[in-house]
């Protein structure tokens, strides 16, 4: 299996290429962000791929920074109770039930701007919950990576970590409870969509560690998702470009009970079959997350707040 990887060198040199199952990474040419990656169509894309994999291996995962595959003028999206448990969840914390039971059934979905891209965490790094919540989660989610024509090119795994009492109390408060630093985790690495035979039927898990011990875990599929991807992807794509297209987190099926939340400490583990495992260490003070604007331009910034974990 390839995969489409964005990485910083020692140097602090980023750039993207093509990583195989040994973990030899072959640099794209020409030094291409993601975002023109994504101004291509899939066959385009995978032209570039297959050809630059047929190539010598100049450098090795463990050897350079991996970075989350976002860049340019990508877009984070995310939509929201796509699954009945979703729905369950949301009706079971909100002062506005009939918000959510009606939009399940609608034919419009709900859509909702995440996070720019640098302002989105990968494997190893932390995750945050709002300093002024009480009731905190992380939602994991199949990541569509869709090219500017709107067409899917690749999956990622997705953390959308939510406020839930923020967004219990009013359906307004909608942003507060989803867009914040810390709030948006990519896995590292994106899967091209002919890597997938079937996208609709996939494992997903969740475990959140606590000092070494798993509080809690779930699993779902896919298969259980209640709308199509591509009627997402429809409604993203009306009245808007995406020059260099976006990533779509495509909803959960996995919301925990009322009683658990997220501490500072956790480490939230997802996988999803075939496309990846996203491992995030939780924050719970927001300036644990000021680093991302050092980052920006130093990307070699994110070394120091990369966590290892024990297999």
């Amino acid at each position: 299996m390839t995969r489409i990887v964005r990485f910083a060198d020692d140097a602090g040199t980023v750039r993207t290429g093509v990583a195989d199952d040994t973990g030899g990474v072959r640099a794209f040419p020409g030094a291409p962000l993601i975002a023109e990656l994504l101004r291509l169509s899939v066959a385009e894309l995978r032209a570039l791929v297959e050809n630059t994999a047929a190539g010598p291996a100049a450098v090795h995962e463990p050897d350079v920074l991996p970075l989350p595959p976002l860049d340019g003028l990508m877009e984070l999206w995310a939509a929201g109770v796509t699954y009945e448990r979703s729905r369950e969840a949301r009706v079971e914390e909100s002062t506005e039930q009939s918000v959510y039971e009606r939009i399940y059934d609608a034919e419009r979905p709900e859509l909702f701007f995440k996070s720019p891209p640098w302002r989105v965490v990968t494997d190893g790094e932390p995750i945050a919950v709002r300093d002024d919540s009480e009731l905190n989660v992380p939602e994991p989610e199949l990541a569509l990576v869709l090219n500017r024509y709107g067409e899917t090119v690749g999956y990622l795994v997705a953390d959308d970590v939510s406020s839930r009492s923020i967004e219990g109390e009013n359906p307004l408060y909608l942003p507060q409870a989803k867009i914040y630093a810390g709030s948006a985790a990519v896995s590292s690495a994106i899967v091209p969509a002919w890597e997938i035979d079937v996208p609709d039927a996939l494992d997903i898990t969740m475990a959140v560690w606590r000092d070494g011990e798993a509080v809690y875990r779930a699993s779902t599929s896919t298969a259980a998702f209640h709308r199509t991807p591509q009627g997402l992807v429809d409604h993203l794509w009306r009245s808007q470009p995406f020059p260099d297209g976006a990533v779509l987190s495509t909803g959960t099926g996995i919301v925990p009970a009322l009683d658990f939340t997220l501490h500072a400490g956790d480490v939230v583990e997802i996988s999803i079959e075939g496309v990846g495992t996203l491992r995030n260490p939780v924050r719970a003070q927001q300036s644990e997350l000021d680093w991302l604007v050092e980052a920006i331009n130093h990307p070699l910034t994110r070394r120091a707040h990369r966590s290892g974990f024990p297999e």
